[in-house]
């Protein structure tokens, strides 16, 4: 269980579905990208959140895993900036395509794991966004490229009036630098994908790891 101060993240149809959906676009989109060649690193679900456009895409997957995990565990998980991040990403993206191409979650939840009760309808948009206004955070990790530009010491300052946690900030800055996935990702998407869907993606991210690997 993922819990943002004292609310929880719904195991709902509509929290597997942005999980889902998001990861499927973007894991298409890595595979396009390498079809094409166009060199344009900056896509995936993640690029929502202004600060983490940066990140690797294979990465972003999974960060995705990691917190589809903690959402499916018994256990409690206090969730961390990265993960609150990646909630409201996955929240915006499944609603965006929604509410561009609502075939595309049709295909999704047909193919998915999981028998769901969702219409894709008019209100689907509207009813994703929701999952994560409805929860306690503070956007926090939408405030934190307002400092990027600034001297360490008045961004700071300004941090402190704004009440923001400087060391929660860290793990952001980390993961822009990220490059390898943690082994245990496709134990992670245990539920969010099927066993075949697993084995394509683990092919698909070992074919981006690759040539950095033989590079090193």
């Amino acid at each position: 269980m993922l819990r943002i101060d004292d609310d929880y993240l719904p195991g709902s149809d509509l929290t597997y579905l942005a999980f889902r959906i998001s990861f499927q676009e973007t894991l298409e989109r890595i595979v396009l990208s390498r079809q094409v060649n166009d060199g344009n690193g900056e896509y995936g679900y993640l690029t929502e959140v202004p600060f983490l456009r940066g990140v690797a895409p294979h990465v972003q997957l999974d960060l995705l895993a990691d917190c589809w995990q903690k959402h499916s565990s018994k256990r409690d998980f206090e969730a961390t900036l990265i993960d609150e991040s990646i909630i409201y990403a996955i929240c915006e993206t499944a609603a965006r395509i929604a509410e561009d191409e609502p075939t595309v979650i049709t295909h999704g939840l047909i193919t998915g794991p999981k028998t769901t009760r969702i219409k894709v309808d008019a209100f689907l948009p509207g009813e994703l966004r929701n999952l994560h206004l409805r929860l306690a955070n503070e956007g926090d990790f939408l405030l934190i490229s307002q400092f990027e530009d600034m001297n360490p010491d008045d961004a700071s300052d300004l941090k402190m009036q704004f009440g923001l946690d400087e060391p929660r900030f860290e793990e952001m800055f980390d993961v822009l630098g990220r490059w390898t996935v943690d082994p245990g990702m496709s134990a992670n998407l245990k539920g969010l994908l099927t066993e075949r869907e697993i084995v394509r993606a683990g092919f698909v991210i070992s074919e981006v790891l690759q040539p950095r690997t033989a590079r090193d």
